[in-house]
């Protein structure tokens, strides 16, 4: 009977932890980028999910409804730009998204701005400054 006591216990005290763990998609055909900001996110306590293109950062964000997403403007099969066209149309309250990008046109950041984001980076950024935003967006 105290083996099943202990069990219960184990099993409640994890879900616990992790309904307290914000959780962030990151969204980046980059495996070099995703596993750096994974790394620095993690060590800060995030729970980190991660989508190697537009598609499946779409498909994610539908079905996982993170507390922020952080997305890539430039990647294969959907561009960030389409992915957050279609989470700002089909979803009632916004998500929080920081979008990151190569491009340094001032159109592409005007029409981000017009979607919603809520910051943008350009590559290369320092880990500080996404550190900061993230903070920030989910204080």
């Amino acid at each position: 009977m105290a083996e099943k006591n202990v069990k219960n216990e184990k099993a409640e005290k994890p879900a616990k932890d992790e309904s307290n763990q914000k959780r962030i998609l990151l969204v980046d055909d980059d495996q070099e980028i995703i596993e750096s900001m994974r790394i620095a996110l993690e060590a800060r306590g995030y729970k980190i999910l991660v989508a190697r293109d537009g598609n499946q950062g779409l498909a994610m964000a539908e079905r996982e409804d993170p507390d922020l997403l952080i997305l890539d403007m430039m990647m294969p099969k959907r561009s960030g730009f389409l992915v957050l066209e279609k989470l700002r149309r089909s979803r009632p309250v916004p998500m929080r998204v920081i979008m990151i990008t190569a491009n340094e046109g001032s159109r592409h950041k005007a029409y981000a701005e017009m979607l919603g984001v809520d910051d943008y980076l350009r590559k290369p950024f320092g880990m500080d400054r996404l550190m900061e935003s993230v903070e920030r967006l989910l204080a």
